[in-house]
């Protein structure tokens, strides 16, 4: 079974930086497209990265510019680098991957951004 534990959340000012990590254990296979979604209180979650095995990326057009997603495939890891933070990107954070079935959603972890 897949596990993903999501961390590197915390409380930022506006126009603060993040780095979240994804780590990913289990029969996961590196070839899955992944991605990143939030999910912001009475709200559903969305989806704000994604990235094939090969390295391409997109991005919903509320971080273009300012969130970039990359992996290690070597270390089963994911990773959001998350710059000038706004108050409306305060959620919580899961990585899960894009295509095929979800698997287990992890804990998450949660970015707050103050204004």
């Amino acid at each position: 079974q897949v596990q993903l534990v999501e961390s590197g959340g915390g409380l930022v000012q506006a126009g603060g930086s993040l780095r979240l990590s994804c780590a990913a254990s289990g029969s996961i296979s590196r070839f899955d497209v992944m991605g990143w979604y939030r999910q912001a209180p009475g709200k559903q979650r969305e989806l704000v990265a994604g990235i094939s095995f090969g390295g391409n990326t997109n991005y919903a057009d509320s971080v273009k510019g300012r969130f970039t997603i990359s992996r290690d495939n070597s270390k089963n890891t994911m990773y959001l680098q998350m710059n000038s933070l706004k108050p409306e990107d305060t959620a919580v954070y899961y990585c899960n991957r894009l295509v095929g079935s979800a698997y287990v959603w992890g804990q998450g972890t949660q970015v707050t951004v103050s204004s």
